[in-house]
């Protein structure tokens, strides 16, 4: 895997059978490889300010770890079958949320790695949605970019 990456996510929220809420970012970021873990930066302006928010991804068989300073501010840890909870600050206020993964899936090859985690959201001690995400990290030098 090559130092600049192409990150692909995709995540998907469902509040009722039918009712699900897509969200999806495609952007550059960078990559490294340190004691096993994977590692990702990339920058992320939220729509209607200017600040940015930093981004940090850490990636491992059995987790996926997302920190986002700046204008939004949280430390969201995925482990499966384990409930994690945390404080996501936002410019809107600050929810005091549940995160209970059921399934963390990771492949890997040369040039990708895909990651899926299916999990259940708490905001503020009520459930609030199950949802899926969805993450393709592809070297940009290689060929056969897949959009998720």
């Amino acid at each position: 895997m090559t130092k600049d990456v192409i990150l692909s996510i995709s995540g998907l929220q469902f509040f009722g059978e039918e009712d699900a809420s897509p969200v999806k970012i495609i952007t550059a970021a960078t990559y490294y490889n340190k004691h096993g873990k994977h590692y990702l930066l990339y920058d992320e302006v939220l729509e209607g300010f200017q600040d940015i928010t930093k981004n940090i991804i850490k990636l491992k068989n059995d987790s996926l770890d997302i920190s986002k300073k700046g204008i939004a501010n949280v430390d969201m840890l995925f482990e499966k079958n384990k409930r994690n909870i945390t404080y996501y600050n936002t410019p809107y206020g600050s929810f005091y949320i549940g995160i209970h993964a059921s399934n963390i899936k990771m492949t890997e090859t040369e040039d990708d790695i895909d990651v899926e985690v299916d999990y259940a959201l708490e905001i503020n001690h009520e459930h609030a949605a199950d949802c899926k995400i969805k993450m393709n990290i592809h070297s940009k030098e290689a060929k056969n970019f897949k959009l998720l």
